[in-house]
């Protein structure tokens, strides 16, 4: 099959061109696999195109509204560190969607559920579909949040090296550390019919030095480690594959 025919194929699996960065991880292969053969293997890493997750055809606005946060017992919340977790979050949402798609983004106000339990909520499509007819919203986007902070200071072995006689030992030395677990659950709704068009858990864990570390910023470590499986939600995002190629 002749480069244009391959190229032809993808436009028509895709239904739109590919960009210049996925065309230019298209030549590459060819170019890798119109090599003569010098007997070994060649590594090739390639960036291949993943579709959105949701049809955007005929969408052309979106809503966020406010996220249920859910705190865990023994956990240490994000309000005693001084940090509105949900606020932050749409702030962050509103810019992804702004930065990454061509959706109009409309305010959703003050929203109120019928229902707190994620799952009864999920369900109430005509809740769904009153909250678009009010925003005039095509696509709704909530779920929510679980952002905990941990005490995660311990002791750990190591070795030193003894200034007097030379030999090596161990002891227990005092790490401070806080660990930043953010776990969300995001869901999208039709704003015309209420119905669930797309449903995910996203889940990420950081740790810093320090027994008092800055919560905003393990908050957006978080965000930015699943920043594009968030925004493969409604962008077509590229994903960086490495193949190996067999030569005789």
């Amino acid at each position: 099959m002749t480069s244009t025919a391959n190229l032809r194929s993808w436009s028509e699996a895709y239904g739109t061109r590919p960009s210049r960065s996925t065309l230019l991880g298209f030549v590459v292969l060819l170019l890798v696999t119109a090599l003569p053969a010098q007997g070994g293997d060649v590594q090739v890493t390639l960036l291949l195109p993943v579709r959105a997750r949701i049809d955007l055809t005929d969408r052309k606005t979106v809503t966020v509204a406010p996220f249920l946060v859910v705190s865990d017992e023994g956990e240490e919340t994000a309000a005693r560190r001084g940090v509105d977790v949900e606020e932050e979050f749409e702030r962050y949402m509103s810019r992804l969607i702004r930065r990454e798609t061509k959706l109009k983004l409309i305010e959703s106000g003050p929203v109120d559920y019928p229902s707190y339990d994620l799952r009864a909520l999920s369900a109430d499509t005509d809740f769904w579909r009153y909250l678009g007819e009010r925003t005039q919203a095509d696509l709704i986007v909530s779920g929510s949040l679980d952002f905990d902070i941990q005490d995660r200071s311990g002791y750990r072995t190591e070795e030193y090296v003894s200034p007097y006689d030379g030999r090596t030992y161990y002891r227990q030395v005092l790490v401070e550390q806080t660990g930043f677990e953010y776990d969300i659950v995001m869901q999208v709704f039709d704003g015309a019919t209420g119905e669930q068009l797309y449903s995910d858990n996203f889940k990420d864990f950081k740790h810093f030095e320090g027994e008092r570390a800055d919560p905003l910023q393990g908050m957006f470590e978080n965000l930015y480690a699943l920043e594009d499986r968030i925004a493969n939600i409604f962008a077509q995002k590229q994903v960086a594959a490495t193949r190996v190629l067999i030569t005789p």
